[in-house]
């Protein structure tokens, strides 16, 4: 008598946990990445006339605090996905030790960042943006500077918030948000406006609005009735294995992370070191710095649910149950296309009413649009792989791959082919569109490179962080043979 296949149900994160876990992050993602836009909309009505210099040299600053953020964000990946696995095997114990180790060492590294920022603060500009006018360098002299005393707090929040998350807290997470996103806009009122600040009073009021989420997430993470938990006052040591285990997965992606917006960075001063005319070079800079505003709005939900996935995937991972991990990979990459798809079509609905809510020419805002026409469609269908499946190969530990594809792609396409198409001597010299083309390609090779890694089952064998023997509770040589068996059983479960 054959026998009847039993469908095995998975029930580590209901539809209804999933939902609570994702609804608050994306509205945080939502809340966060619109902090730039919003400091260059208002900062370009600071001064008649002034528009897209003000909006240029905030763009550039933002690139390279972005590259700045994405290494404390590396390190709050490797936290969360150390939390995430040790919270589903049960051991407790362990997270909250990875907790503390991952603080103390994000807030020693964005001392030093914030030192050498600080420090050479002129000089990291000009070599970065040197050709740029020197309007637009004055202006990113004085962001960069009041930005870079925000650094530690960045470092702060971005800790908490990935243990808290881990912890499937979002909701708290997306509290803080919205609390400084408003902040954010009063203080920029006020320092704009009112005190007639210019540029130094968008900085100011996202400094101060950064503060405050840094310390509300430590005060909910030190809270007795979290399984995972920040005591401040307690007496600290370094524990060289699990600061090991944190780094194996913070460097890769902090590698990753760091490249890939110096990548962007440079794709930007192409532009500058382009022959153009001043007039010429103003549009097809702010073109180009409204362009990545307002894609960043169609990102918003994809980037909340790739920041979810961590945490799903990671639980699964913890379990030890292959069947389990593959179950929530293709559920988490069904919502985030189905999201994305939405995002991306509502921005691109709105469109033209937000161009036209920034105080830059007819010209620029031409060019913009154009650029918004080639990337939004190919957003729909290249983003949950380009940028999804990572998070789910980062989940599964698989983080050495992810940053090799992500910098090969990034050195041919975005940096290389932007280069190619902008320069003066291969004679395209596409400007702002060249770049969105270098742009797009990229995403189209990450898609390929990150899916054809999943089709092809490798990142299986790279969920070692917890050993078998702690997975299961047998001997290690029995757990090994067994965990072997469960990975290599792809159709049974």
């Amino acid at each position: 008598m054959q026998k009847v296949k039993v469908k095995e149900k998975y029930t580590l994160f209901t539809a209804k946990a999933l939902a609570f876990l994702i609804i608050p992050i994306v509205v945080e993602s939502a809340l966060s990445m619109s902090l730039g836009m919003i400091d260059g909309l208002m900062a370009s009505y600071a001064k008649s006339g002034a528009g897209d210099n003000v909006l240029t040299a905030i763009t550039a600053v933002d690139q390279i605090a972005s590259l700045i953020t994405q290494l404390f964000s590396a390190f709050g990946v490797g936290g969360a996905i150390i939390t995430s696995q040790f919270l589903g095997a049960g051991k407790t114990e362990d997270a909250n030790k990875s907790a503390k180790q991952l603080m103390v060492l994000m807030l020693i590294f964005a001392f030093a960042v914030t030192a050498i920022s600080l420090g050479l603060n002129n000089q990291i500009i000009n070599l970065l943006f040197g050709s740029a006018g020197d309007e637009t360098l004055s202006n990113a002299y004085v962001y960069f500077y009041i930005i870079s005393a925000s650094f530690p707090f960045i470092a702060l929040f971005n800790c908490c918030a990935a243990v808290l998350r881990a912890q499937r807290k979002s909701m708290n997470t997306m509290l803080s948000g919205i609390i400084s996103f408003f902040l954010n806009i009063g203080f920029n009122a006020i320092f704009i406006y009112a005190c007639n600040m210019g540029i130094a009073g968008v900085a100011l009021g996202t400094l101060l609005a950064r503060i405050f989420p840094a310390f509300f997430t430590l005060f909910l993470l030190s809270r007795k009735n979290n399984a995972v938990r920040i005591k401040v006052f307690e007496k600290f040591r370094f524990d060289g294995g699990l600061i090991k285990r944190v780094l194996k997965l913070a460097i890769p992606s902090g590698i990753e992370n760091s490249l890939f917006q110096l990548g962007k960075i440079l794709v930007i001063s192409f532009i500058t070191i382009s022959i153009y005319k001043v007039g010429e070079l103003n549009i097809q800079s702010a073109a180009n710095s409204v362009a990545y505003n307002v894609n960043t709005v169609s990102s918003i939900v994809g980037n909340g649910i790739n920041t979810a996935t961590l945490t799903v995937i990671g639980q699964a991972v913890g379990t030890g149950n292959i069947g389990q991990v593959r179950f929530y990979i293709r559920r988490m990459l069904l919502i985030n296309y189905i999201g994305n798809a939405c995002c991306v079509a509502l921005t691109f609905g709105l469109s033209p009413l937000l161009l036209n809510f920034y105080n830059i020419s007819g010209e620029a805002r031409a060019v913009a649009w154009n650029c918004l026409l080639l990337c939004l469609p190919v957003q729909i269908v290249t983003y949950p792989l380009s940028f999804g499946m990572p998070a789910v190969l980062k989940a599964n530990t698989d983080v050495k791959y992810v940053m090799g594809a992500a910098l090969a792609s990034m050195i041919v396409m975005r940096v290389g082919l932007c280069y190619i198409l902008t320069c003066e001597w291969a004679g395209i010299h596409l400007g702002a569109m060249g770049l969105w083309i270098g742009m797009v390609s990229d995403w189209v090779t990450r898609s390929v490179l990150f899916g054809g890694r999943f089709l092809s089952g490798k990142w299986k064998t790279s969920s070692g962080l917890i050993k078998p023997a702690e997975v299961y509770g047998e001997s290690e040589r029995v757990a090994e043979e067994q965990l072997e068996k469960v990975f290599s059983d792809r159709g049974n479960k």
